[in-house]
């Protein structure tokens, strides 16, 4: 039995021995594998946290490269509209040059012809003439001439002398069957003394306009139909109503040959038709 008891007691001494220094063993592992899984610890919740910063990061390029996407759409969108649109303007303004162009010409040929009357009016006429004046004011023809080669003072009577220059007037304007004629009667400013007939100036001015037109129509065989009668008494002067000069110069009749209106739209007409086949 006592031998029974030394040997536990001197195995119990061992085992005690023994497992202090497993024991310290153990404690100092231990320590450093849970200083090891402290360091791995703070690693990891480091890699955690620029993990979720990358995403947070790649999440934020995704959505610029769905804005930039998106803006590229509308960009091709806008840019589609806007070429067609520009298209659109384009043709627009081709269409309305190739308008101008038409009115264009027909103003050219409307202006040719202008041109030409003048010339024909100049050569049947005499440019030489001081008391016939023959000039061009947007595309009409004014021909003025003095009341001294039609008239006697406060006469609404044409002179023979008179005739001789309506003949060549009329000849012309009977050339050209699509114009129109219109005379005016002007006076200087001295008040007409009524004689009964007439009362003033507004009728002495239309009376020798009146007078020239049956002229041109029943001596000269020009068209009636193309002929206008006007009257503008001393309203319209040439130059001031100042001197004896001026107020010959003043009292004259104006013939203004002019193409049809009529005539004249059909023709831009036909040039606006033509640009349309």
């Amino acid at each position: 039995m006592r031998k029974i008891v030394i040997a536990l007691s001197v195995l119990m001494a061992l085992t005690s021995c023994v497992s202090k220094k497993e024991y310290a063993a153990l404690e100092a592992k231990n320590k450093e594998i849970q200083d090891l899984l402290n360091s791995c610890t703070v690693k990891l919740n480091s890699c955690l946290e620029e993990k979720a910063g990358l995403a947070a990061t790649a999440e934020s390029y995704k959505q610029h490269n769905q804005d930039l996407i998106n803006s590229s759409k509308d960009l091709t969108v806008l840019t589609t509209k806007g070429a067609e649109n520009l298209e659109k303007s384009l043709e627009s303004l081709k269409e309305k040059d190739l308008k101008i162009s038409r009115l264009q010409d027909a103003l050219t040929k409307k202006d040719s012809v202008t041109l030409a009357l003048v010339t024909s009016l100049k050569g049947a006429v005499g440019i030489n003439d001081p008391d016939i004046e023959i000039n061009v004011e947007k595309g009409v023809v004014f021909i003025s001439i003095a009341d001294k080669l039609l008239f006697k003072s406060g006469s609404y009577d044409v002179s023979d002398k008179a005739k001789s220059v309506l003949a060549k007037v009329a000849k012309v304007v009977n050339d050209k069957p699509d114009f129109e004629c219109m005379v005016e009667g002007h006076t200087d400013d001295v008040p007409y003394k009524s004689n009964g007939v007439l009362l003033d100036n507004w009728d002495l001015s239309v009376k020798r306009s009146t007078s020239i037109v049956r002229v041109l129509s029943g001596e000269l065989g020009v068209n009636p139909a193309k002929l206008i009668a006007a009257g503008r008494s001393s309203y319209v002067p040439l130059v001031a109503n100042d001197t004896a000069e001026n107020k010959a110069r003043n009292r004259r009749t104006r013939i203004v040959v002019m193409p049809k209106i009529d005539q004249f739209y059909d023709m831009i007409e036909k040039e606006m038709k033509k640009q349309q086949k």
